[in-house]
């Protein structure tokens, strides 16, 4: 009783910290609302008898934490449902969720360093899978690979076991050691591995190379803590003096930390150029500018974005769009145009609250229409909101951009839709198993490794079995995406994802399209200058 009492009382507090923005628990905000105090105590009061009502009454005894948090990744908690009345990024941590949100914005946590997955195994009892370890981290130094089952962690079963829990167990502080016994297919017996816990660092620049030469690709997954240091040190390694173009890919990139956004934009914008402004009804106006600048490097960049390019990435294109710097191509961004101030609470517990809307260098609002619409819609189906280009704008060289409904690329282009035959085979998990059937077999492979007919006749003796229709037409007709994916999956699975994914970016349509565009992005740059140069004559 003790104990759901203290917590009434916290979700109490903490509505009315959100009623006025003010406290301890954030930076101090002035205090203004719409009605007086004596609304606020109504409302407390109302909430306050429900409860009493429903913890003195109701059929089975009620969990306090399950009636103020919600159940784990949940938005049914009071308070989760009171902030996504406000905006669908508004939104509560519980302790677990809150020590999640600061593991990824720090970018880096302690263990063995893989990501793993809990699938249905033979009988039907969960087993967790390996679907790739980080390169350079223990789980890769100690030989794991994608396909292997963890059986036991220090001598623990892990049947039945969620992603969350197996997790938990393989973490720990640096220096530790942890005992797994692997499940490998081709492999009689298991295999017993002890691991060495360390650093793990999660990189959001978690690809560079030269694609071609002196035309560099980088690709930047998210903005953490360490994104503009991870971005120096990529733009260092490929010879930024030397550069004659760079594929920046923002795919899938869902946003992060403002301020990082903003660093990464300095690196290609000129000095004193604005990035990005935004402003609240208890936020003054802050406007940010290019303070380093690009140092005189004007190679051309073509940005790579998609549907579930966000927030911070936004920002980041939207700048270099505004300014001409860059020419963007895919499809529209996603459309988050919010800020949010992150408070952190007592209970070890976190909120993330709406503070700000921001802008374009030009005066775009990006942010996508939420209202009536799902939260499961909002999230995972953005293309049901058709974007909003009433709002226009015009960069530096001239050009109309478009607020409302993400960032508008200046080429469209999606990914190929896959054949029938394509899609047969990815539904199956026909490449990833085939991986561990093939290496339970031969064990490894060269680092050159062509797939050739012998390993075509394996693969689809391997269908066969498996009783996945794939025939001899549909080997022709789809012959280099096979050996293509194979190849992928078979070097990602000794050699790492890095090896495999500089493979298939290599062979990404997009990426190809941002190549043979790169002239264009060239020309947009000097036609910007020229006419910014005219405007200045006049």
């Amino acid at each position: 009783m003790k104990q759901a009492r203290r917590l009434v009382w916290f979700i109490l507090s903490t509505i009315l910290l959100c009623a006025l923005l003010g406290g301890a628990y954030g930076r101090q905000v002035e205090a203004t609302t719409g009605s007086d105090d004596s609304d606020i105590k109504a409302s407390l009061n109302a909430f306050t008898r429900v409860y009493d009502i429903v913890e003195a009454n109701y059929a089975d005894a009620v969990d306090p934490d399950l009636a103020i948090y919600g159940p784990p990744n949940g938005n049914t908690g009071a308070i989760p449902a009171a902030l996504r009345t406000l905006d669908p990024h508004s939104n509560f941590f519980d302790p677990r969720a809150f020590a999640l949100l600061r593991e990824d914005q720090e970018g880096k946590y302690y263990g063995v360093g893989m990501s793993i997955q809990s699938r249905p195994g033979k009988m039907g009892k969960l087993v967790t899978i390996v679907v790739a370890p980080i390169p350079g981290s223990p789980a890769f130094r100690a030989g794991l690979r994608p396909g292997d089952i963890v059986a036991k962690v220090d001598g623990k079963p892990t049947d039945g076991l969620n992603t969350s829990q197996v997790a938990e167990m393989l973490k720990g502080p640096k220096g530790t050691q942890v005992h797994v016994t692997i499940l490998r297919e081709g492999y009689d017996q298991p295999l017993e591995v002890n691991i060495t816990r360390d650093e793990i660092s999660q990189r959001s620049v978690d690809d560079v190379f030269l694609i071609r030469p002196n035309i560099a690709y980088i690709h930047i997954s998210k903005f953490n803590e360490n994104t503009n240091d991870e971005l120096t040190d990529a733009l260092r390694k490929v010879g930024e003096k030397n550069l004659q173009g760079l594929v920046l890919d923002l795919r899938g990139n869902p946003g992060g930390l403002l301020q990082e956004a903003v660093d990464v934009s300095d690196h290609f914008l000129e000095k004193s150029q604005l990035i990005v402004y935004h402003s609240g009804r208890h936020s003054q106006e802050k406007r940010y500018y290019a303070t380093h600048g690009d140092d005189g490097n004007e190679y051309p960049i073509v940005v790579l974005i998609n549907r579930m390019t966000a927030s911070a990435a936004e920002i980041v294109t939207g700048a270099l769009q505004d300014h001409d710097r860059a020419l963007v191509i895919g499809e529209p961004s996603f459309g988050k145009g919010l800020v949010q101030t992150v408070y952190q609470l007592s209970e070890h517990t976190g909120l993330a609250l709406t503070t700000a809307h921001y802008y374009t260098p030009s005066g775009r609002l990006i942010q996508r229409q939420y209202e009536n619409v799902s939260l499961y819609d909002y999230y995972y189906h953005p293309e049901l909101t058709k974007p909003n280009h009433a709002e226009v704008r015009l960069t530096d060289g001239g050009r109309e951009v478009f607020g409302g409904g993400g960032i508008t690329p200046d080429i469209d282009f999606a990914d190929p839709k896959m054949a029938p035959a394509q899609e047969v085979l990815i539904q199956h998990s026909a490449f990833f198993n085939f991986g561990k059937y093939y290496l339970g077999i031969h064990k490894t492979i060269p680092k050159d490794f062509e797939v050739n007919d012998a390993v075509l006749g394996e693969f689809k003796d391997y269908l066969a079995k498996q009783k996945i229709t794939f025939s001899d037409q549909d080997m022709k007709d789809n012959l280099d995406f096979v050996k293509n994916h194979i190849r992928i999956q078979l070097v990602g699975s000794i050699f790492g994802e890095n090896e495999a994914d500089r493979i298939s970016i290599s062979n990404d349509p997009l990426v190809l399209k941002s190549l043979e565009n790169m002239p264009q992005a060239k020309e947009l740059m000097a036609k910007a200058k020229r006419y910014v140069a005219s405007k200045m004559q006049k």
